[in-house]
């Protein structure tokens, strides 16, 4: 499904969020009051808008209102990342994304109806972690920093199968992919009976202390 998604903001981040949902097939609205930031990005977004976010007015006048999910990505200014946040949920935006600088500008964004807060840098921190501290680590999800997704080669479950195994039950985790040995590609939502052999590789999803006691 396409999305309509609006970035206030386009700096190092807002922009290159931008880039990446553009590249996976959305439309993408871009406000910026810097006239240089705007020309960067004319090219790029699906539409751009040099305007004052701080001026609901202008807000309003862009129709940011009509977009289901908006990112405010405004740099180090808590009072204008507060201010739009303010703004938007007033003007009855559903999701607001907002990007923070640390965890009580975070706390602040929350109680002013923020619905997404993302602190770039600590998730940057955290995924560098988890990938030295736990081999196989791909992603964990941001909606919830207790649960991730995590890649494994089979060893130890050479003949058996899902149904037999019963992850689910014994380690509540799930699996949700899987790549036969000297396949390219993933198999998704693998089926019960499939036997394992020596070399494939699963991708499992479930809480982060979970993961760590697997051992396939």
């Amino acid at each position: 499904m396409k999305l309509q998604i609006g970035i206030i903001g386009l700096g190092k981040f807002g922009l290159k969020f931008g880039q990446s949902l553009i590249s996976l097939g959305h439309e993408v609205l871009g406000v910026d009051n810097d006239q240089e930031k705007v020309k960067s990005a004319q090219d790029i977004f699906t539409q751009i808008y040099q305007a004052d976010a701080m001026n609901r007015e202008a807000l309003e006048q862009i129709r940011i209102q009509d977009l289901e999910h908006v990112l405010i990505s405004v740099g180090d200014s808590i009072a204008a990342s507060i201010m739009i946040t303010m703004y938007l949920k007033e003007l009855g935006v559903p999701r607001v994304w907002v990007k923070a600088i640390h965890k009580d500008h975070e706390r602040l964004l929350h109680k002013i109806g923020a619905d997404e807060v993302v602190i770039p840098e600590y998730m940057a921190a955290k995924q560098i972690a988890n990938r030295i501290a736990m081999p196989g680590f791909i992603e964990y999800l941001t909606f919830d920093k207790t649960v991730a997704v995590k890649e494994f080669s089979v060893k130890r479950w050479v003949g058996k199968n899902l149904k037999e195994l019963n992850l689910t039950s014994n380690f509540e985790i799930q699996v949700i992919a899987v790549r036969k040995n000297g396949d390219k590609n993933y198999h998704y939502i693998p089926k019960a009976d499939d036997v394992f052999h020596d070399g494939d590789s699963v991708v499992a999803i479930g809480k982060i202390k979970q993961l760590r006691k697997i051992t396939p």
